[in-house]
């Protein structure tokens, strides 16, 4: 069986790889794209089943990121929103845009691992 891929796009690197760490643990292949050129390639190169991502990002933000993959990809894949801005216009942006979830740092893993099953399950 094929392992669900998914796309994690943060900056942090200390974040990402706590993050990454945590998802592969749980049976997940993880790609981690520090920054918008890189998950522009990744998306060139084939979808994953889930995308993760910052807001706040060098290069493209996941503004940009999150309205090229629903406008300009036309994809309906699950999209988890971070952003250590929580605000309200943060979030509802986020919606509004598309996103399925919007998580605000510190990202609790486990929390964060429970929201990506859940979209994942959705979509199944």
């Amino acid at each position: 069986m094929m392992k669900t891929r998914l796309l994690l796009a943060e900056d942090d690197e200390m974040l990402a790889r706590l993050l990454e760490y945590r998802l592969q643990k749980e049976g997940f292949e993880v790609v981690v794209a520090p920054d918008g050129k890189t998950v522009m390639t990744q998306l060139e190169s084939g979808l994953p089943d889930l995308f993760i991502c910052d807001i706040m990002l060098p290069y493209m933000s996941g503004f940009e990121l999150l309205d090229h993959v629903r406008n300009e990809l036309g994809s309906k894949m699950p999209i988890i929103m971070i952003s250590s801005a929580g605000n309200e216009k943060n979030v509802l942006d986020a919606f509004d845009m598309g996103a399925n979830d919007f998580v605000t740092k510190p990202v609790n893993p486990s929390e964060l691992t429970a929201r990506v099953r859940k979209e994942l399950k959705i979509r199944h």
